[in-house]
């Protein structure tokens, strides 16, 4: 055939055949841009990963700030990458999305390597979910509930603990003013948080002096930056098997596990050896004649007597922890706002006036220090991210499919400093959270986030809160205190946001 008649042809068929041409075309370009879209949903954004480290390198001295700062960019939700990795943030509204809406997906814990070394590997705090940790999280929320509001005379309890610990570390800030004028309050406030939580689960308090008691509660600065969200020695396990500065932090961790262990498990022997089968002394009397008759759940699933040292190690560590924290960015936000320190004062004092100490039947009465409480836990957000979560089934959120064992780190902090839930987030005013009457308003105070939601929402949450609430009203109330140089709202990041050293110092008020 001729050149010529070929093109004639052609030309021909594609006038024949024009619409079939164009129909085939127009369906091809809507098959791509579906997948392409389709695609797109399907990928999670975030920013660059470098080879091998990932995004560790960016992510700073305050992850927390970075995830926020990545969030502006990407959304609430978005991926990084910690060594080989794939880590999903989540921040804003797709926390209670996760955590309440879809609670048993998110429940899990990762694999990480820290993890296995804490409470003797039974920790309900870092342990994984299962039917086990199920019955465990029960039975050790039954017993803190004892403690808190189940039970009318361990409340009264409570009251007198943090009452005769306060007086104790009301002294100690005398004796230092005294004799160095200015001093660090941290090492006091830890004590006397770690204290009252001995005094409950122990049924005895130590001496400030005691050496073995300042092991046990100075070992919380190098666990928490272990643990925190993105820590290194979890993302680059391979880095603890041969030498370097991340070896032996791990090194160190694990035996400062070992050792508090080792501390609780004495308590519980002795513990077993002095208790009488009628009677509770405290919270760890409580496990023991709870375990050792053993605790069913589904069948098959029993704890027994094993389960008693991890449950008074997660009770005792982390709770004195956290709280302890909260008491030092209480009396760093007394000394930096003054006018504040004052409000609270008037108010303890019309309500409390001079002839007593406050007391929990004060705090309906109190909203003003309620509100200065809730502020600083927004303000600080001093759990800026919760311990990692890991996905327990392949699920999704805001559309982005998410596997099973990703690990998910929740940021707090991205919530509690969201200026479209918050007016003027980076100011500390606690007035926001009392209404035109000036009582509390309480659909406000449950935006604050900092115990978590959901499945992994802390067990001690109330009891810290009566906790704060005491500490604050009887430091205000017996004391004024005050800087010479201005602190600063610099902090430590870990598993909690602790305030850098600071001083101060206190006198007592007429």
């Amino acid at each position: 055939m001729a050149l010529p008649e070929m093109i004639t042809n052609l030309l021909q068929l594609s006038k024949d055949n024009i619409l079939l041409l164009l129909l085939a075309v127009l369906i091809a370009i809507h098959l791509i841009t579906d997948l392409v879209r389709h695609w797109s949903a399907r990928t999670l954004p975030g920013p660059f990963p470098w080879p091998i480290v990932g995004n560790a390198a960016q992510i700073g001295s305050y992850p927390h700030i970075y995830f926020t700062r990545m969030a502006q960019h990407y959304g609430d939700v978005f991926q990084i990458k910690l060594g080989n990795r794939t880590v999903v943030v989540l921040n804003g509204d797709a926390i209670r999305q996760a955590l309440v809406q879809k609670g048993v997906d998110f429940a899990g814990r990762p694999d990480f390597a820290s993890f296995r070394f804490i409470s003797g590997g039974r920790s309900i705090a870092f342990g994984n979910y299962s039917e086990w940790w199920k019955v465990h999280r029960r039975v050790a929320h039954a017993t803190v509930r004892k403690f808190t509001t189940g039970n009318p005379d361990t409340k009264n309890t409570i009251e007198n603990h943090v009452v005769s610990e306060v007086k104790e570390l009301i002294s100690l800030f005398m004796r230092e003013t005294s004799a160095h004028g200015y001093f660090q309050p941290h090492q006091y406030l830890v004590m006397s948080m770690a204290n009252i939580f001995s005094a409950l689960c122990f049924g005895k308090r130590y001496s400030y002096d005691d050496v073995e008691f300042q092991q046990v509660v100075g070992r919380n600065d190098k666990f928490t930056k272990t643990v925190g969200a993105g820590s290194i020695v979890d993302v680059m396990p391979w880095l603890q098997f041969f030498p370097n500065p991340i070896k032996t932090l791990f090194d160190q961790f694990k035996e400062l596990n070992s050792e508090f262990y080792e501390f609780i498990l004495a308590k519980v022997v002795e513990n077993r050896r002095t208790m009488e089968p009628s009677i509770v002394r405290d919270m760890t009397d409580a496990l023991i004649m709870t375990l050792d008759r053993g605790m069913t759940g589904t069948p098959g699933v029993t704890l027994d007597e094993k389960y008693v040292p991890p449950t008074v190690a997660d009770i005792f560590g982390a709770s004195q922890d956290t709280t302890s924290t909260a008491l030092q960015w209480i009396v760093l936000l007394l000394v930096r706002y003054p006018d504040i320190q004052k409000k609270l004062q008037e108010e303890v004092e019309k309500v409390v006036g001079r002839n007593r100490l406050p007391s929990f039947q004060d705090q309906q009465h109190l909203p003003y220090v309620m509100a200065f409480i809730y502020e600083m836990m927004r303000f600080s957000s001093f759990v800026p991210v919760t311990i990692p979560h890991s996905t327990t089934t392949d699920t999704s959120i805001d559309g982005y499919p998410i596997p099973k064992g990703t690990v998910v780190f929740i940021n707090q902090w991205s919530l509690n400093h969201d200026p479209k839930k918050w007016d003027q987030p980076e100011v500390f005013n606690p007035q926001r959270f009392l209404d035109e009457e000036g009582e509390l308003n309480k659909d406000i105070t449950g935006n604050v986030l900092i115990f978590s939601m959901g499945k992994r929402r802390c067990i001690g949450e109330e009891l810290s809160k009566m906790q704060l609430f005491l500490f604050t009203t009887l430091l205000t109330h017996q004391c004024h205190f005050t800087v010479d140089k201005q602190p600063s709202l610099d902090c430590m990041y870990g598993l909690t946001l602790k305030p850098n050293p600071f001083q101060i110092s206190v006198t007592l008020r007429a």
